[in-house]
């Protein structure tokens, strides 16, 4: 049985790469929309991504004027908490404080990712190559995640990386959906705010293009779009996946916490997966998809709160045998 603060190590450093992953992905899909913008426009609109990331700005600040601001505000400035580099910093300093129970593979290339972002915003070279940023920390976080399933024992301390990892994507992945029906229900026009790139692009930033296609072929429809990254079960983006991935961690972590009172976030778990597990497209969204995509959202949370209750900040006397 893992020490609580070895658990909420493990467990916020897969929610931060996630979210480090998740958030460059979706800033780098904003930008290449922005190059559509109509003839003559001459600033970007980026508060549809500061939506998108649920970043918070102050009342007097305002949005990025170009692609320039935009990056050193959301990837590098460390002084904001929300940022890409705060995230990274946040991840590595979690899995500095746990080093005995990650491999030596994992630490050498979470530290060299940090180190190389460092680097990256001293040459001040990122402005005129920010997809070759983008790509930069994907790819480093990709190769993180390879080098832990390849290196680090399958047993407690992966589960709860893995429970970090898929809370943080079903909750990003609802909310996008969410933010696009949202467009579609506030224009005047479906096209005005959802447009067929702005759904290729919803795919994009879920990395699910391409296995999109594969199953509906290239024809973009809002119902389709929903359905497969909703309900589908091989979509590794899709939130029926992310729910099934969250109940078997928590499943064999419960196995581990016998002398606790546990179970109470394996079964919000299981409630979220047999929900989206036996739902249709019709029963789920149907004339209201924010508030079955809110709801989805709220049981993360509570999965989360459940799991920091009874196996990470738990009163001390539910430890202790009777």
């Amino acid at each position: 049985m893992l020490l609580s603060r070895v658990a909420a190590a493990l467990y916020w450093s897969g929610r931060y790469l996630e979210r480090v992953e998740h958030c460059t992905r979706v800033i780098d899909v904003r930008l290449d929309l922005g190059l559509d913008r109509t003839p003559g426009a001459r600033e970007w609109d980026f508060e549809r991504l500061y939506d998108a990331l649920l970043f918070t700005r102050d009342e007097d600040e305002d949005l990025p004027a170009n692609p320039a601001e935009l990056i050193e505000r959301t990837i590098f400035d460390p002084a904001n908490k929300q940022s890409v580099f705060a995230c990274l910093t946040s991840a590595r300093e979690n899995a500095r404080q746990v080093r005995e129970e990650i491999s030596s593979e994992m630490w050498e290339q979470l530290n060299a990712l940090y180190l190389r972002m460092k680097d990256l915003r001293m040459e001040g070279t990122w402005p005129a190559r920010p997809h070759y940023l983008a790509r930069f920390i994907i790819e480093g976080v990709h190769l993180f995640q390879g080098i832990t399933d390849a290196t680090m024992g399958h047993g407690e301390g992966w589960q709860y990386l893995q429970v970090g990892r898929f809370v943080e994507r079903a909750d990003a992945t609802a909310w996008l959906l969410d933010l696009q029906f949202q467009g579609l229900a506030t224009a005047a026009t479906a096209s005005a705010r959802a447009t067929h790139s702005e759904w290729a692009g919803l795919l994009r930033s879920c990395a699910s293009l391409e296995a999109y296609w594969r199953v509906y072929t290239a024809d973009l429809r809002p119902d389709r779009i929903a359905e497969f990254l909703l309900l589908n079960p091989d979509g590794p983006r899709s939130v029926r996946f992310s729910a099934e991935c969250i109940e078997s961690a928590l499943r064999v972590i419960g196995e581990h916490v016998s002398r606790r009172v546990a179970g109470h976030a394996e079964r919000l778990a299981g409630k979220l997966h047999a929900s989206l597990n036996y739902g249709q497209m019709e029963e789920l969204l149907g004339d209201n998809p924010h508030l079955v995509l809110g709801s989805i959202r709220r049981q993360c949370e509570e999965i989360h709160a459940a799991l920091y209750h009874t196996n990470i900040d738990y009163p001390i006397e539910t430890a202790i045998p009777a």
